[in-house]
């Protein structure tokens, strides 16, 4: 007696996590392949993914973690076990800290080894250790459970207000077989992952009561406001309004810089003496001096509006009057269709003063931005780069260090959205090569990095992933030979440099030029500016080193407050 007997076509743990990834359109990973994960890297470019491959994890996350602010969709970052997944953990603590979208997989050890602690190869209980860094933590242990995996790490990343989350994949888990045809079901298509929250309509008017009650009203822009998309919404309602309006770094180009109700450059003065402030997006945080303090007037004498679309940011510093819980996109187009036609703009005695103090410290500043010094100062060299991005609206700027970030915010005006990218809530550095390789990939635009010296020693080795890849990214390290400044001397009087300074007059551009990229030294404005728009004309990966004066830099930029000195040396 004969059978016709058909083998049954079987899928693994590897195929069902890139065959979920892909079902939910995300089509790019980034990571840092090695045991136990090199395969599923192979195994996703195989079935059209693209694989991005970093130095090092935590670059690799910041590059997630940018996508998914810039995408609306998770950025997805994959890792080794124990060490590699603590390389990038960082970046999943500084997304969620700044609510961008991120989903770090990480590869683990067997749980029957890890949790009776026997040794296994990189064994460390990494769940238990995500949850204290993320929005939400998961763990997969079987096949079928993959696509639901996927399904909740996604839902989780986006929803409410985003953030990261971690997904623990055990080594076991990727060799497990199933069926084809119940893998395929097994599968989720997450449906309507940040679904709209729609403010309370008696939010709306007591919000819009105490717009109309100010005599010096300010809108807030954060970049909780970039991340939302409601672009247009928002400059309605800004223009419609007539309040001046204050960006954070990475809201700026929301509106053009250039606006006439922009108060960027008056901004000690508009913080100081509005009366309603309206928060859009924004937290107040540190950035915002917890909305208290010198920054701002006399206690009890400002009003808050906030919209957020998480409740409890709500009094999480000071009263807010007028709290407005919901996502950003539908309390605009509350607030808009609640002014109708006949809004009154505010009083033209504010709205003048704000615009003559913006008018003067600009007049003030332009002199500054047009030195030619050799070696440059940050004006000098930050003055070019600001006429390149004004004649290149579309470049994206990433911006990082401690001068070089500070003075960059205030002289590099922006025009369009999502363009500036820096280093956000925690002030944390490291973030610009990440960001720079994720915004060239996501975006397919010409990127920009301006780096200071010290931050760019985070991240520099990715110079060799921007030329693998050959990414039109352009890099530019202000070279001042040290932190904050290169002329601290040891104070002991040692033969060790001080703990601040670097080697004098590195040549950076030569690591461009070992990867096969371009490498340039730039001394002067007009040499930086033609560098810059050479490599911006031909896309070609370029590093160039920038000679900024040493003596130039602040202590700490401008955040000197928040570095204790010793007490026994205030003494002295």
């Amino acid at each position: 007696m004969s059978t016709d007997a058909t083998e049954e076509t079987l899928t693994d743990g590897f195929n069902l996590v890139i065959d979920a990834l892909k079902l939910n359109g995300i089509s790019t990973i980034y990571g840092v392949p090695g045991i136990p994960i090199t395969d599923l890297g192979r195994l996703a470019q195989a079935k059209g993914m693209r694989v991005i491959s970093f130095r090092h994890e935590q670059n690799a996350g910041h590059a997630a973690a940018i996508a998914g602010y810039l995408t609306q969709k998770p950025g997805v970052c994959l890792t080794v076990s124990a060490p590699g997944f603590l390389n990038g953990l960082t970046a999943l603590a500084n997304a969620t800290t700044n609510c961008f979208p991120m989903i770090l997989i990480s590869g683990s050890s067997e749980r029957e080894i890890v949790d009776l602690q026997q040794g296994d190869y990189e064994e460390m209980d990494q769940l238990a250790v995500a949850k204290t860094m993320c929005k939400a933590a998961f763990r997969v242990l079987h096949a079928q459970d993959i696509g639901i995996g996927i399904a909740r790490a996604i839902r989780a990343a986006v929803s409410g207000r985003p953030g990261g989350v971690y997904l623990d994949l055990p080594a076991k888990l990727f060799a497990q077989t199933i069926s084809a045809a119940e893998g395929a079901r097994s599968l989720v298509k997450v449906i309507d992952p940040a679904p709209r929250q729609i403010p309370a309509p008696e939010a709306v008017t007591r919000a819009l009561d105490l717009l109309k009650s100010a005599e010096r009203p300010l809108i807030i822009l954060g970049k909780g406001a970039a991340y939302a998309q409601a672009d247009d919404a928002i400059r309605a309602l800004v223009e419609t309004s007539g309040i001046p309006y204050l960006p954070m770094s990475m809201a700026k180009g929301l509106l053009p810089d250039t606006h006439p109700q922009s108060a960027g450059a008056a901004r000690s003065m508009v913080l100081k003496d509005a009366d309603v402030v309206m928060l859009i997006g924004a937290r107040l945080n540190w950035l915002l001096s917890h909305g208290k303090g010198k920054t701002w007037g006399a206690p009890g004498t400002q009003k808050f509006i906030q919209i957020d679309i998480q409740p409890t940011e709500m009094d999480s510093n000071v009263e807010i009057r007028a709290p407005l819980v919901g996502d950003i996109g539908s309390c605009v187009a509350a607030l808009l269709d609640g002014m109708g036609k006949g809004w009154k703009a505010p009083p033209e005695a504010w709205t003048t003063a704000v615009n003559a103090r913006r008018d003067a410290n600009l007049a003030k500043m332009a002199p500054q931005l047009m030195s030619n010094a050799n070696p440059m100062n940050f004006h000098g060299a930050l003055g070019a780069l600001r006429q390149v991005v004004k004649e290149r609206p579309d470049i994206i700027l990433v911006n990082e260090g401690a001068n070089t970030l500070d003075f960059a915010r205030s002289i590099i005006d922006m025009y369009q959205p999502r363009k500036r990218l820096d280093v956000g809530t925690w002030g944390v550095m490291g973030i610009g090569m990440g960001y720079a390789v994720a915004a060239a990939i996501e975006t397919g635009k010409p990127v920009l990095a301006v780096e200071g010296d010290s931050a760019f020693g985070f991240s520099g080795m990715e110079i060799e992933t921007i030329c693998r890849y050959n990414l039109p990214v352009c890099v530019v390290v202000f070279n001042n030979n040290g932190i904050y400044r290169g002329t601290d001397v040891n104070p002991g009087g040692g033969s060790d440099v001080a703990t601040t300074v670097f080697v004098k007059n590195a040549q950076y551009e030569m690591l461009a030029q070992a990867f096969g990229g371009n490498g340039v030294h730039a001394r002067t404005p007009y040499e930086l500016m033609r560098a810059v728009n050479e490599a911006l004309d031909t896309g070609r990966p370029t590093l160039i080193n920038a000679t900024i004066d040493e003596r130039a830099g602040t202590e700490s930029g401008r955040i000197a407050n928040l570095n204790p000195q010793s007490a026994l040396s205030k003494k002295k």
